[in-house]
């Protein structure tokens, strides 16, 4: 058992999101990938696809979710399960920060909505 020491957590910066990567590959993760990602107010999200289904669960705050044309909030206790291949939004429209802990497999890459930008984010590897 590897204990995750916050303070060991590597953090990176996307698109205006916060993200701090506890397990990967690199933290000695063979299978899971799980991060904090922490969205200041308004934080407009940025539309993608990901290889891999990904769980959201909404720590703090609310954030707007879009899932392939369909809209709701998300609000602090939720889950969002999130379909390989569907299309992706988080946006934080409130005036207070928002927080999600998040899960996927090691290995999940993202194709950017508009560009098809191919991006491997180094918390999910």
């Amino acid at each position: 058992m590897v204990h995750l020491v916050s303070e060991q957590a590597r953090a990176f910066q996307m698109h205006g999101v916060a993200f701090t990567s506890f397990a990967s590959s690199v933290s000695g993760a063979r299978s899971l990938a799980a991060w904090r990602a922490d969205f200041e107010p308004n934080t407009p999200g940025q539309a993608h696809t990901m290889t891999e289904e990904e769980v959201l669960y909404i720590t703090s705050g609310a954030l707007d979710i879009e899932l392939d044309g369909e809209s709701f909030t998300a609000a602090t206790g939720d889950a969002v399960l999130v379909p390989s291949g569907a299309v992706l939004r988080v946006t934080n429209a409130a005036v207070e920060p928002a927080s999600a802990w998040v899960t996927t497999l090691v290995g999940m890459t993202a194709t950017m909505s508009g560009g098809g930008e191919q991006i491997a984010p180094p918390w999910a590897q």
